[in-house]
């Protein structure tokens, strides 16, 4: 519980911190170290130090300028302590875990006086394998044999001699011990496609059995995370291990405090992580390789016992399989029609089952490659389980050790494969349950039409955090300047399945809007339907509206408008223009910077990626033009399979989903233009809908208090 000795833990570690840092208290930060106390700290245990009762869910919304970081840690660090648990904060961005690790909890230990220990956790796939990197600077041996396996697989790497130079770049540092092997702490970017080629998945990585485990970067990072007070991760790697079922790289849900920073991601990435797809035509080509590999590597060692039945019976399973998904792909050619989709950022034209319910014909051809799919996921994990044990040199192995440790790579791929299989076809013809919102089912063309993608996901994460995360873990905070939509926290607790039991609160920003800035709807005197019209007056509109403002953002919510706004500027006017996706991200934005200190005007045109996460303080953002409500394009599968459900049990979608989503994302934009409280400027939206519309009033009057000015 909440003792009087813990609150003033707590309360004293504010004091001091504002006191070292000569700050004065923020209302909003001293709200939210309450409520976060309040809400972690009065969790009720049982005589093994575990909760019971209602899961403790916290879920706080503050404004930009509150300081979240430090009020979280302040409260949940001692809370963590006191209740002989771990503390693990988890992210969205990339960006903000550096700056908790690298910045904050450095300057909370600092300033004050509470003690404890961090590290960052990540997953295996940002760590070197140095196995794999002794490999390719070696052209012989094991590992070689190695890759021309896994070739044979589909899984054929050109390295080149420049890989080879980075390579052996990466051994020296490594060997000097002036890297760790964290692919971001390495001093220059690394291409995806390059990174691929050293790092390792967990079916593929030897663990312990490993020659070089001693030395593993990934091995020696998850060693540390045993021994420290709070982890700092990513959103990805918590699902992750929660979807294990806890405890895997993280310590376990029972014995952990979670925070979620940026939480108003989770229910997205939730969804992604549950989602599974397939291409059938790849998959079949994936299969008759397997059939050869398999009848070749049986023939060549012509094993005994279980060990060489289940090595003969993988190429009749790959070959049986391989003839069932040439059915299915005729029957979903025949089933389907592709229509083409008008959103320009998805172009494969797509086949939604209406309801999540797949025509009789397919789904019975599904349950049969589920069937076969599970047949050959589990005789793989039974060839892995002897191969693991002829690595342990068990005796009466049928395989000796060293080629036990040439072929798991090879069979932990196989069976990565086989088992994504099987959880797609497990999805895609499951029956849902009668109350439960349904998956969304669908079929997409890939491949310019040359192969089917197979797809089905979760529309709403409720089930699943429920199931994880809210009723698994010890304490959850989920916090983030945009939860609420339209003044409510109801669009969030849909979707994240929030438990009766939360506790929900919107904690003030310290910025004086109705002083710092202007939320101005002027009249451009065109009817919004006729984009071309209103890309016109945009055009017109734009250089007076921007005309004395050094650093301004314009964001729109199709790269078609974008462009042609662009476009339709004068040739001396598109000079200052810097639009998104000519540059990388960082390079667009770094570019801008230095045009505002040389004084120079800039003006970013970026769509939605850009009115989230974008910090431009001061002069690098003084105006912030919004093209128009950012409804989303009703083509997703996943969103319109929730509009469907919410129609058919009697809602409306448009006031459930496309207007609170639209406040969300209109929030979010808004909150590009105050980033610190010295901060001045202007919001500008070109869309008359929010003063003639009765659901744009209620848009309108969920924004931040500025001063308005309505034309």
């Amino acid at each position: 519980m909440l003792t009087d000795e813990l609150k003033h833990a707590i309360q004293a570690a504010y004091s001091r911190f504002l006191e070292h840092k000569e700050l004065k208290a923020r209302y909003g930060q001293r709200l939210m170290i309450a409520e976060v106390a309040r809400g972690l700290g009065s969790i009720e245990t049982n005589d093994d130090n575990e909760r019971c009762g209602d899961p403790a869910v916290v879920v706080v919304e503050a404004g930009t300028g509150t300081g979240k970081t430090v009020a979280y840690s302040l409260a949940a660090i001692p809370v963590a302590r006191a209740a002989e648990k771990r503390l693990v904060i988890a992210t969205a961005t990339v960006a903000l875990q550096e700056q908790i690790v690298d910045k904050d909890l450095p300057d909370i230990i600092k300033n004050s006086g509470l003690k404890f220990s961090y590290a960052l956790a990540k997953g295996r796939g940002r760590y070197l394998c140095l196995s794999r990197l002794d490999h390719w600077l070696d052209s012989h041996g094991q590992e070689r044999r190695q890759a021309d396996m896994l070739a044979e697989q589909g899984y054929h790497i050109d390295v080149s001699d420049e890989h080879k130079q980075l390579f052996g770049d990466m051994l020296d540092r490594l060997s000097r011990g002036r890297w760790n092997g964290d692919r971001d702490s390495w001093p220059e970017a690394i291409e995806d496609s390059t990174w691929r080629i050293i790092t390792t998945d967990h079916t593929q990585c030897l663990g312990r059995r490993c020659s070089n485990y001693d030395s593993c970067s990934f091995y020696k990072a998850r060693e540390g995370l045993e021994k420290v007070d709070v982890i700092v991760t990513n959103h990805d790697l918590v699902l992750a291990d929660l979807a294990l079922g806890g405890g895997m790289v993280l310590p376990h849900p029972k014995d952990s405090f979670y925070i979620f920073d940026e939480g108003h991601h989770l229910p997205d990435k939730a969804i992604n992580h549950f989602a599974h797809s397939t291409r059938l035509h790849a998959t079949s080509e994936w299969l008759g390789q397997t059939e050869k590999t398999l009848t070749r590597l049986h023939a060549q060692n012509q094993l005994q016992g279980e060990m060489g039945t289940l090595m003969e019976q993988v190429p009749a399973l790959a070959k049986t399989l391989r003839e069932q998904q040439g059915f299915v792909f005729a029957t979903c050619r025949e089933l389907a029609e592709f229509a083409p989709v008008g959103n320009s950022e998805y172009e494969q034209p797509r086949h939604r089952f209406a309801g999540g319910v797949v025509p009789d014909a397919l789904r019975e051809q599904g349950l049969e490659l589920k069937k076969g799919y599970m047949q050959l996921a589990d005789t793989l994990a039974r060839i892995n389980d002897h191969l693991k044990k002829a690595m342990e040199d068990e005796p009466g192995s049928p395989v000796d050790s060293s080629l036990a440790e040439e072929w798991f790579p090879l069979f932990g791929s196989l069976y990565t494969r086989a088992d994504a299989n099987l959880a797609l076809w497990s999805s895609f013809t499951a029956e849902d349950a009668a109350e439960a919102a349904p998956s969304a089912r669908w079929l997409a063309l890939t491949d310019a039409g040359a192969d089917i993608e197979v797809n089905s996901s979760p529309i709403l994460a409720a089930e699943t955090l429920r199931r994880h995360l809210w009723y698994a873990a010890h304490g959850v905070l989920l916090t983030s300047a945009t939860l609420t939509a339209l003044g409510r926290f109801d669009r969030f607790s849909m979707r994240a399945g929030l438990p009766a039991s939360a506790q929900l609160a919107v904690v003030p920003s310290p910025f004086n809007h109705a002083e710092a800035g202007t939320l101005h709807v002027p009249d451009l005197g065109v009817d919004i339907r006729d984009v071309d019209a209103h890309s016109r007056a945009i055009v017109r509109a734009l250089p007076g509206l921007l005309e004395h403002n050094l650093g301004a953002l314009v964001l729109f919510s199709s790269r078609r408008q974008m462009n042609d706004v662009f476009e339709g500027l004068e040739r001396d006017w598109r000079k200052r223009v810097l639009i998104q996706g000519r540059l990388s991200r960082q390079e667009t934005l770094q570019k801008h910077k230095n045009r505002i200190d040389d004084g120079e005007a800039s003006v970013l045109f970026g769509l939605a990626s850009f009115a989230e996460g974008v910090d431009l303080p001061g002069d690098y953002c003084q105006h912030v033009v919004i093209a128009k409500i950012p409804f989303a394009v009703p083509d997703d599968p996943v969103e319109a399979a929730l509009a469907d459900w919410i129609e058919a049990r009697g809602g409306n979608p448009f006031m459930e989903i496309a207007v609170p989503d639209a406040s969300l994302r209109l929030i979010q934009a808004c909150g590009r233009l105050l980033r610190n409280e010295q901060d001045r400027g202007q919001v500008t939206i070109l869309d008359r809908r929010l003063v003639t519309q009765r659901y744009g009033k209620a848009l309108l009057n969920a924004l931040p208090p500025f001063r308005r000015v309505i034309d």
